[in-house]
């Protein structure tokens, strides 16, 4: 009896000791990292028993969708069917060209995962992000992760002062009365909010990329000129032969891709084609472009423009890939008499 009760006063104290052990257990696991791994995979599992894989129509390969976006959506995507039908068109060149590098190796496209997405309003897809599984038969995989917007344009503006000679550039260097457009405006993406490049815009589905490059120029330089005007500095680049093909999306070598510049190739679909337009203007008036607002501000577009001289280009945009790409093509093309 004695016994009973001596458990029954130790019994209440040991029960105590239990709780406040597993607390402490409780409190320790809830804050170690396998703890908020185990939640991330977990999460993450949910997410994907939430997805949907669908047969592309065309080309047979299983694709991933994320809860929100449908399959009608995805393949009315422009850049995503632009970039499935270039992709394949390379895949298979590897057969078909016996000097290929990967002619004996050859990969192939097994699966396709969209892992997100962005909507401009409200039913327009934006941005989409997907990774793509590529192997070979000897298990080596090629890197498939893609961030898809599509293209874009990009504009060299020239304002050349009218009491200068027009044959100046004769023979001669002419780049100090030369005076080039630049954008000043915040790029979130780099972390600036006074980012320095050439003028540019995104193509949308249903513009061709002169009149797009026309249209930037009117909202961000607040120029208008007809199409006629811009003369195409990347398609110039084609060289004789090399085919007609569309305005800034003519397929030169390279596996067919646009005659373009790629920015960022290895993550990024997006290509721009660069225009160039030259203007004459009262020499008085080239100080009204230095600190104008531009830009279309229901966009939140906030612009401020900036006049060089064609001389210090390359180092006044030397941040900006398309800038870059503009130097080259222009005095490339100069040197060869095309412009």
């Amino acid at each position: 009896m004695r016994n009973r009760y001596i458990t029954l006063l130790i019994m209440p104290i040991i029960l105590a000791a239990l709780y406040q052990s597993r607390t402490a257990l409780l409190r320790t696991w809830s804050t170690s990292p396998f703890a908020s791994r185990l939640a991330w995979t977990a999460s993450t599992i949910s997410a994907h028993n939430k997805m949907s894989t669908f047969q592309h129509p065309d080309y047979h390969i299983p694709i991933t969708l994320p809860t929100g976006l449908s399959q009608s959506q995805l393949l009315a995507f422009p850049p995503f069917n632009s970039w499935l039908t270039t992709l394949t068109t390379s895949l298979t060149t590897q057969h078909t060209t016996p000097s290929h590098p990967f002619h004996t190796s050859p990969y192939t496209l097994h699966a396709i995962t969209i892992q997100a997405f962005d909507l401009f309003g409200p039913n327009r897809l934006g941005f989409v992000k997907l990774t793509s599984t590529i192997t070979n038969a000897h298990g080596e995989a090629l890197p498939g992760a893609v961030f898809l917007r599509g293209p874009s344009v990009a504009m060299l503006v020239m304002l050349i002062p009218d009491d200068v000679p027009t044959d100046c550039g004769d023979g001669g260097d002419d780049r100090d009365e030369r005076y080039v457009l630049l954008t000043v405006q915040p790029r979130v993406a780099a972390g600036s909010l006074e980012f320095v490049e050439l003028p540019a815009g995104m193509v949308d589905e249903e513009g061709g990329f002169a009149g797009q490059a026309a249209r930037e120029m009117e909202e961000e330089l607040g120029i208008v000129i007809g199409e006629g005007e811009l003369v195409g500095l990347s398609e110039l680049v084609g060289g004789d032969g090399d085919g007609d093909g569309e305005e800034g999306g003519a397929v030169g070598e390279g596996g067919g891709l646009p005659r373009a510049v790629y920015p960022s190739a290895g993550g990024c679909d997006e290509y721009i084609p660069i225009y160039m337009h030259e203007r004459r203007v009262p020499r008085a008036q080239l100080g009204e472009w230095t600190g104008k607002l531009t830009g279309l501000r229901e966009e939140g577009e906030k612009i401020t423009l900036k006049l060089v001289r064609m001389r210090d280009l390359w180092k006044e945009g030397a941040r900006d890939a398309k800038c870059l790409a503009a130097v080259a093509l222009w005095e490339g093309l100069r040197r060869e008499g095309k412009i």
